[in-house]
């Protein structure tokens, strides 16, 4: 499927007509029937009744009518905000954030305005699945997420590894670094995140054992709070930094390190160097 095709088929939705759809077009009639034609195939739908007076919508042509106009919005803010960024003139970025990378974006922003002056930035907030459909429906320009993503519509490139931390009772410190059979007895609480989830059950299966799973830890500081006076758990952090109650809790590496990649995700290669050589 092609975005020439959706705009083609559009148009003649539009105008009802294949000569008007051609002359607004400003090709010929031929090419757009033929166009139009092979979207239908590759869908496997028909879209629009035809005859020698009249071209109409089917039900599968006006439901796909709107998801044709919402992906050529998307592809037209795209290739807006590309432009503006390529020329320097003023622009929206929009972007979508894990937690704890304002370094990462402070530095990397810097550098953005640097050559765009007036480039103003929207950041929000949430999962990486809302992250990856905002950026498909066009609502997002870029969003930055931690862990795999499966994602073949969109550009996807790792910049960074971030080292995963555990958060653990004192009395379960290791200087080396924390076996996760160790940790075998006590419960696991971890933030909505299905990566990092997938990862540490993968991870403590292949280290012999099933994770009892306590309650989510989606605000970290209520959790260390819960953690430092309540009952024993564990949970994991990423990179190196985190404010723990002291003597409470202890925070370290792993034995064997663990790692999540921290990906850069556009819905189309524009200017993904730009962004790539900025954030990295």
């Amino acid at each position: 499927m092609e975005l020439r095709q959706l705009r083609y088929f559009v148009t003649v939705a539009e105008e009802l007509h294949f000569g008007r759809a051609a002359e607004r077009l400003n090709i010929v009639q031929p090419a757009v029937s033929q166009q139009v034609a092979r979207l239908e195939r590759e869908l496997g739908l028909r879209l629009l009744d035809r005859s020698s007076r009249h071209v109409r919508l089917t039900g599968d042509g006006e439901r796909m009518l709107r998801e044709a106009r919402a992906v050529l919005a998307a592809a037209d803010q795209a290739a807006e905000v590309a432009a503006a960024l390529a020329t320097g003139r003023d622009g929206v970025l929009r972007i979508g954030t894990a937690p704890g990378l304002r370094d990462r974006l402070e530095r990397g922003l810097t550098t953005l305005r640097r050559r765009t002056p007036n480039l103003d930035i929207q950041i929000s907030s949430g999962t990486t699945a809302e992250y990856l459909a905002a950026l498909r429906s066009g609502r997002l320009d870029v969003a930055f997420v931690r862990g795999e993503v499966a994602a073949t519509d969109l550009t996807v490139v790792e910049l960074w590894r971030d080292p995963l931390s555990v958060l653990v009772p004192t009395a379960y410190r290791a200087d080396g670094g924390v076996k996760l059979i160790d940790l075998a007895g006590l419960p696991l609480r971890l933030p909505n995140d299905p990566w990092l989830r997938d990862e540490l059950t993968a991870a403590c299966r292949a280290a012999g054992f099933e994770p009892t799973i306590g309650r989510p830890a989606d605000d970290l500081e209520a959790a260390i709070v819960e953690m430092s006076t309540g009952a024993p758990a564990w949970t994991v952090v990423y990179g190196t930094a985190c404010s723990a109650a002291e003597g409470a809790l202890w925070m370290g590496p792993f034995a064997p390190a663990m790692s999540a990649p921290g990906q850069l995700v556009v819905a189309d290669g524009h200017c993904l160097d730009e962004l790539a050589g900025a954030f990295g």
